[in-house]
């Protein structure tokens, strides 16, 4: 394929330039060409601030050099390069999605998509159609389903880094600090990231073994990408280690759990199973007597000492063992 012009390469980048400058805030030359590369676009870092010195100077783009990088923003009176139109609706969407897609998605993605997002908050901050969308936001809520507690900070080098090598599939060097407080720094083939309450998880492999750790990613104090690439585990799922129980706190067993509780709270577990083939009887003084294949972990316990005394004769078999352990 013929390479194109030297003017038609400089034209395209100055419009993907344009596009992605923002009205709000204010951009670096650095954060344009992080986007950029995430874009595809392989320009070197002076020239992207050639093409920033040049645009602003031939379109409504304020520069503000008090400090150094320089920041770069349309003017509220610019017309700017838009990104195509958003509906009140799609706006809505991207609200509702930014904060939790931002401890999920890689770093680098979530700033690609910043001008989408802030796009989003000026069209329901300032358009007069979207007032039944901005309420809708005061309207919903996802609830805990145990006490609210604040999420634990991850440091933002950390989950860039992490993110990053696990998008990209390669090994990281972590220092480590347990919950003992015993620092180590480990080499992990990094797998997957999970969200359980206010705590953020690495799931990950040691180099050398073939069992997968889940890391609080707050207790990482130092992430380094290495260049070194690897190929992910055929057998390793991400829903299936979520589900055999390896999130519940400690690892353990698949069981047959049997319990009866009382009529009010018992209701709940009828319109919410504890797994697929949960099976239901109505005893005679109005009490249900449970049966569900879970897996018997720290967590499962808490669970049922938080139902206190509405729940009795509790008992677990083993799905691997005849043997019957009444609790």
């Amino acid at each position: 394929m013929p390479k194109r012009p030297e003017s038609v390469e400089t034209l395209v980048l100055a419009l993907e330039i344009l596009r992605r400058i923002p009205r709000g805030r204010k951009i670096t030359a650095k954060e344009l060409h992080e986007q950029l590369q995430d874009a595809g676009i392989d320009r070197d870092l002076r020239t992207i601030q050639r093409q920033l010195e040049m645009l602003s100077e031939h379109f409504e783009i304020e520069r503000d050099e008090r400090s150094k990088p320089f920041g770069y923003r349309w003017l509220d009176r610019a017309k700017g390069m838009t990104l195509p139109h958003l509906t009140p609706q799609e706006s809505l969407l991207l609200g509702l999605a930014e904060d939790h897609l931002r401890a999920l998605l890689p770093a680098k993605l979530m700033r690609s998509m910043e001008g989408f997002f802030e796009q989003a908050r000026r069209n329901l901050a300032n358009d007069g159609s979207a007032a039944l969308e901005r309420e809708w936001k005061g309207k919903v809520r996802v609830v805990a389903t145990g006490q609210p507690r604040i999420p634990a900070q991850v440091a933002p080098a950390v989950f860039d880094a992490v993110s990053e090598a696990l998008y990209v599939n390669r090994w990281l060097s972590l220092d480590y600090r347990n919950a003992s407080g015993k620092e180590s720094t480990v080499d992990v083939m990094p797998l997957g990231l999970a969200q359980q309450g206010p705590i953020l998880y690495l799931v990950c492999r040691y180099r050398g073994y073939d069992n997968e750790r889940s890391l609080a990613m707050h207790r990482i104090q130092a992430a380094r990408m290495t260049t070194e690439g690897f190929k992910r585990p055929a057998g390793f799922d991400l829903r299936k280690y979520d589900e055999d129980g390896r999130f519940g706190v400690q690892i353990g067993k698949r069981i047959r759990l049997t319990f009866d509780i009382a009529a009010d709270e018992g209701l709940s577990l009828i319109e919410a199973p504890l797994s697929v083939d949960q099976e239901v009887v109505a005893l005679p003084d109005g009490r249900y007597r449970i049966s569900a294949t879970v897996v018997e972990t720290l967590m499962l316990e808490r669970w049922l000492r938080g139902y206190g005394a509405a729940i009795t004769n509790v008992h677990r078999r083993s799905m691997d063992e005849s043997q019957d352990d009444g609790a």
